[in-house]
């Protein structure tokens, strides 16, 4: 160690270790300094920050539309129709559009000339997007032109260039990605995350339309609202029940800032407010939120007690009990926000609060007296509220005389671990007796403590605070934990473990469980969750044996990858082409597997047989567009290909309203006719050249037809598909591979290999990225309301891959 100290200290810092990283180097070098990290929250933090410009042009007036278009490659398409980006030259003697795609903090927000309201103020949006992907193109319509500009890594691969004329504005973006920066498993573009964000966002912007298609499976939505606030509290209460059908909404302006507030009661016992400013969503609240709370507690105290509502409860409401089943959206725009950190989640403007405030009191006070019998079911709801929480308060105090909740005292089942300091410390809550026997056997006494759970504790998202500290499973933990409970009494610092570690089966029972300990965490103790203490393990889902040696493994992908490490240097397969190394043909295989997969994301928007004929037999499809005699004979091709596999439909040339001509297939896939267009704009399509690339790299290490050939066997395969299939099937020989669905099928020897010990387990820590879109998901899968749960498995249904019962 001392001589590494030495040698550090020995080498020179002078001028020459001083980095001036160029251009776009800096985003690439440090892209969590511009969109949080490289994991899927920043993948898809690349969609907000182009989002949001259009947004500004909403906001501006002059957007109307947003389309975004999400590729079968998992490239990403949006395009309005507002002004588009200048693209005149700028004074650095490039096109402003370059400067805005290519140089950071260039931007048109920096003034209040073009945007009043913005939520994007650093003007690295579109560059920090075009600097982490690994292709960019941009297309703006403007002055009745259109111009084109295309980037590789963040570099203009060529000047701005006129392409046409049109009597159109707007801008279009079309970026992938680079996954050398996003290289974490399984990150691609989630529907569900995308239609969350711009369903707010049209809430938020009334009449504004976000039009959504996800090619890969064809589905289709608009999100456009003209009552904006209205429709978007309609919607929080979807899945409960509403005390009053009409939703409040008042909306005022004073000292440019402008405030506009939607609410409404529901019979459930959780209180959901939303705060934005300029669009941006505040997680942690800020002045706005200070200022409607202190209202609302104040004129609905001041209502209650004029019209004699308190006289049984005699004291006043707390706000606590106000805000029980209030569902509310607080919404201000701001000409010069002040933010409380980099990550804009609290705003900090001292106005902000007093105009709240006012308006609050004067329009929710207002409301009460014009609906005199809404405005007492609301307070009657509130006094029950207040009167469930003495009562709660109450059987705390008695519980904790009995020891159940202090601190002190430990669940009788429980075997806790010898560590102090929290942050060592872990706590297992376990799925039933037998595996939390097998857990407390293989545990790390030091520092991992073991709860088991009987059964299924109870669902706090029915259950009022009184009733939820009656169950003895709720009780056991709360205990555990040290925290206390009740937002009048838990105490984060007091927290035992700083890993609580959900540990469930692999079937619909454990899943259940799981929903259940993650409802009751993000309904009593969200601070938990918020700070990254709360933890699903992932037992793993295969034991491979061969002999005596046994491994572990993952999931399907990691099978995949042992299957052919194991194999492949033990089978010769046959007419690879010279100099094939074993990583290439590992590579081959992987290849073959994402080309089958990109093929049946695009089933939904081709026919997958016909762009397979057209992919494997290289059609140009350029070429068909120019040249007449080319065209004919692959439309021959095509037609011959048709006849020889009956059934898959007809093939027609059509003109089209462009003059453009089309090859057009119709076929009958899925119980449906699906449509395939084949036009000279299909050589642009990325998802068409990932295809050809996948094949060029497989035709590039095998030539087809070959042989497999083993030790006991040898196999001629036509197609990379059977090729992948016998080489699979080939592996497996001589494996016993058993599927794991419970803790119980291990002993503590196998639980402490694969979920116990911090060496080798696999946790996946659990976040609210998405408030709303986790107050809809707990609601809908946990509340009264069976329609909605109905509805959520219905378009689910067929997602599923793998499902235990």
């Amino acid at each position: 160690m001392e001589a590494n100290s030495t040698d550090s200290q020995n080498k020179a810092y002078d001028a020459g270790s001083i980095q001036v990283l160029e251009g776009l180097e800096a985003v690439r070098k440090r892209p969590g300094m511009y969109i949080g990290d490289t994991t899927e929250k920043g993948y898809h933090h690349l969609v907000w920050e182009v989002i949001d410009n259009s947004v500004d042009e909403a906001v501006a007036g002059y957007c109307k539309n947003i389309h975004v278009t999400i590729h079968p490659d998992d490239s990403m398409t949006i395009q309005d129709d507002g002004r588009g980006i200048p693209v005149s030259n700028h004074v650095s003697g490039k096109s402003a559009l370059e400067v805005v795609m290519t140089v950071l903090h260039a931007g048109g927000k920096f003034d209040n000339s073009n945007y009043k309201v913005s939520g994007g103020l650093h003007g690295v949006g579109a560059s920090v997007v075009n600097a982490l992907s690994s292709w960019c193109k941009v297309e703006v319509k403007r002055n009745g032109k259109i111009w084109k500009q295309s980037y590789e890594i963040g570099v203009p691969k060529s000047p701005v260039t006129e392409a046409g004329v049109t009597s159109e504005t707007g801008t279009k973006t079309t970026f992938k990605p680079d996954r050398k920066i996003f290289k974490g498993e399984g990150i691609e573009f989630r529907y569900d995350i995308l239609a969350t964000r711009f369903r707010e966002t049209a809430f938020l912007n009334a009449g504004l339309a976000i039009h959504l298609h996800d090619e890969r499976t064809d589905k289709k939505e608009l999100f456009q609202y003209s009552k904006g606030l209205e429709e978007f509290v309609q919607f929080i209460n979807e899945k409960k029940r509403p005390l009053h059908q009409e939703v409040i909404y008042f909306s005022g302006e004073k000292d440019n800032v402008q405030v506009e507030i939607g609410m409404q009661w529901n019979d459930s016992y959780s209180e959901t407010v939303y705060t934005y400013c300029n669009n941006i969503n505040t997680l942690e609240g800020g002045t706005h939120l200070v200022g409607f709370k202190g209202a609302l507690t104040r004129t609905t105290n001041a209502y209650a007690t004029d019209k004699n509502l308190l006289k049984d409860l005699k004291t006043n409401l707390d706000g606590d009990d106000i805000r029980e089943g209030l569902a509310a959206v607080i919404s201000v725009k701001v000409m010069e926000p002040q933010f409380e950190g980099q990550t804009k989640t609290k705003l900090g403007n001292a106005e902000v609060k007093g105009i709240v405030e006012s308006l609050v009191n004067e329009k929710l006070g207002d409301w009460f007296d014009r609906n005199p019998t809404t405005a007492k079911n609301i307070v009657k709801k509130c006094v029950e509220s207040a009167r469930a929480r003495l009562a709660a308060r109450k059987a705390r105090d008695l519980t904790r005389r009995k020891t159940a909740l202090d601190s002190g005292a430990l669940p009788g089942k429980m075997a806790d671990c010898q560590e102090r300091d929290p942050a060592l410390c872990e706590i297992y809550l376990v799925e039933g007796d037998s595996a939390g026997g097998s857990a407390k056997q293989a545990r790390d006494r030091r520092t991992q403590a073991v709860l088991p759970l009987k059964g299924k504790i109870l669902n706090v998202e029915k259950a009022r605070f009184d009733k939820m500290l009656a169950n003895d499973e709720i009780k056991m933990m709360v205990s555990a934990l040290g925290t206390g409970i009740g937002k009048e009494n838990a105490n984060i610092d007091k927290l035992r473990y700083h890993k609580i570690i959900i540990m469930t089966d692999a079937d619909v029972d454990g899943s259940h469980i799981r929903t259940l300990l993650l409802t009751f965490f993000y309904r009593q103790l969200p601070e938990v969750v918020e700070k990254g203490y709360v933890y699903i393990a992932q037992p793993p889902l295969y034991k491979v044996k061969k002999g005596k040696s046994e491994q572990y493994i993952k999931d399907e992908k990691a099978l995949m990858n042992y299957l052919l490490e194991s194999s492949i240097s033990k089978m010769e397969i046959k007419n690879l082409k010279t100099g094939s190394s074993e990583e290439e043909v590992k590579q081959l295989f992987v290849d073959i597997e994402e080309y089958d997969s990109l093929l049946l994301k695009m089933s939904h928007k081709y026919d997958p047989d016909i762009i397979k004929f057209l992919v494997e037999n290289a059609v140009d499809f350029n070429k068909f567009a120019t040249d007449t005699t080319y065209r004919t004979a692959e439309i021959q091709k095509i037609q011959k290909y048709v006849k020889d596999n009956p059934n898959m439909g007809i093939v027609d040339v059509k003109d089209a309203s462009n003059s453009s001509q089309f090859a057009t297939v119709q076929t009958m896939k899925f119980g449906r006719p699906l449509i395939t267009k084949i036009d000279e704009n299909m050589d642009n399509y990325p998802e068409i050249k990932e295809l050809q690339t996948l094949w060029a790299n497989m035709n590039a290490v095998v030539q087809l037809p070959t042989e497999v050939i083993t030790e006991n066997d040898k196999r001629q395969v036509v197609t990379y598909k059977e090729l992948y299939e016998n080489v699979m099937d080939s592996s497996k020989k001589g494996l016993y591979i058993q599927r794991y669905k419970g803790l119980g099928e291990m002993n503590p020897e196998q639980l402490w290999e694969t979920t116990l010990n911090p060496d080798n387990r696999s946790l996946l820590r659990v976040t609210i990225d998405d408030a709303m879109n986790a107050e809809d998901t707990f609601s809908t899968l946990m509340g009264e309301e069976v329609e909605p749960r109905r509805k959520f498995i219905q378009e689910n249904a067929l997602l599923v891959g793998d499902l235990d019962v």
